[in-house]
């Protein structure tokens, strides 16, 4: 969202850091990068080490610099925001030294002497791409399937486009395929043609990753009309069809949540030139999703946020809203009724895992709606792995799917070699 770093602005700010012993930053990401080491890289001008460091870590650093919430990961960590408020602003270091190894078009990574081994991975999001990079790195052969046209996942199909800029979502998933060994099937999702039990028995392991794929409904009358639509099916559209999602992007636009997604969504739309475009959130700012930083730039750019507003109905140019007031936990919707005048709603309330391109064969366990895995990432079917947003313990994160794939790589191969 912030102007890159030019090299003077980064040692500038590399020369904030303090260099931790111990560093709280390290601890507090996800992917554990060796934060004060590629900053002190910067520091000396070696901006190829520092990318390194980076990209050893968390090989999706340089989108994970745009999108990742530093501001409640690292940087809140960070020492000099506990001292002045104003923490040394890892994110944009990060895509400094990044952005500057990708320009050059080296690869950094090299495979070791391969193993004969094949291993399935099923998605080609963050998590699914993690795996199958650190695992080309370890030797093994690896085939990803991917349901959709493009790899990249969410980053390719989620991410507000003000977000990630100049296709990077496709440069950066070549840069990771450069490592070779990584081959890649478009069309072909997980189900009936494409089973658990035929990729165990065609390969030596198998790593799942498939995501969320069930947006989550509001459950009012209305709902079905068509200029309703689902908030990240609209930055689909927005990153795939510009020119289309312009189209809708007109008069009063109501985006109905109150996380991350939904601060794209509605920013997204104000940039294309909507009117007005009005974020209806149920509860109040305390128990608002998305980041401070993210809400004050979407009312920067003109968004307005109302609280404490849940949906009832949609009609054909207004949302129909009730007043709600929070009795301890519980959410109550009063009586009084507020009209949110709405030419599109877009729908942010989440996404939900759908189980079903797993039943058609031998399923794995699911634990807490979602697949059950291990601490070693492995399911209750042997040989195979789960990572990401579609297992119990994924929290929705770029940079923390990044670390389940790249975690689950490393007991696939202990497990291969046992």
């Amino acid at each position: 969202m912030t102007a890159p770093l030019s090299r003077d602005e980064a040692r500038v700010e590399a020369d904030r850091c303090y260099f931790c012993y111990d560093a709280p930053c390290v601890d507090a990401c996800p992917t554990g990068i060796d934060i004060p080491g590629f900053i002190g890289k910067i520091r000396t001008g070696n901006l190829r080490g520092s990318a390194v460091t980076i990209l050893e870590s968390n090989i999706f650093g340089g989108s994970c610099a745009r999108v990742c919430p530093t501001e409640i990961l690292c940087e809140e960590a960070c020492v000099r925001e506990a001292q002045e408020g104003k923490p040394v602003t890892i994110g944009s270091l990060q895509r400094f030294a990044t952005d500057h190894l990708m320009a050059t078009g080296e690869q950094p990574f090299a495979r070791a002497p391969l193993t004969g081994k094949r291993v399935a991975v099923v998605g080609a999001g963050p998590a699914g791409l993690a795996c199958a990079h650190r695992l080309a790195t370890l030797g093994h052969d690896v085939l990803v399937y991917e349901a959709r046209p493009k790899p990249g996942g969410l980053n390719e199909y989620g991410i507000a486009a003000y977000k990630v800029v100049d296709d990077f979502a496709q440069r950066e998933v070549a840069f990771i395929l450069g490592i070779g060994g990584i081959a890649i099937e478009y069309g072909t999702p997980l189900g009936p043609d494409l089973t658990l039990d035929k990729l165990r028995q065609e390969f030596d392991a198998v790593f799942v990753a498939i995501g969320l794929a069930d947006p989550n409904a509001l459950g009012v009358p209305g709902e079905g009309a068509a200029h309703v639509m689902d908030a990240l099916g609209f930055i689909e559209l927005l990153r795939q069809n510009p020119v289309e999602a312009a189209v809708l992007a007109k008069g009063h636009v109501v985006v109905i949540g109150g996380g991350n997604t939904a601060i794209d969504a509605a920013t997204q739309v104000k940039l294309l030139g909507a009117e007005t475009v009005t974020l209806a959130y149920r509860r109040g700012p305390e128990q608002i999703g998305a980041t401070k930083v993210e809400q004050d730039w979407a009312q920067t750019h003109g968004v307005g946020i109302r609280h404490f507003l849940a949906p009832v109905a949609v009609e054909a140019h207004a949302v129909i809203c009730a007043k709600t007031t929070v009795s301890g936990a519980k959410l109550v919707l009063t009586e009084e009724r507020v009209s949110l005048p709405a030419d599109l709603v877009l729908k942010a309330v989440g996404q939900s895992f759908l189980p079903e391109p797993l039943t058609a064969g031998t399923a794995p366990d699911l634990g807490g709606k979602r697949i059950g895995v291990g601490d070693d990432y492995q399911t209750s079917l042997p040989g195979v792995f789960a990572g990401g947003d579609c297992v119990s313990a994924g929290e929705d994160l770029t940079v923390q799917a990044v670390a389940h794939g790249r975690d689950a790589a490393m007991a696939i191969d202990r497990f291969l070699k046992a």
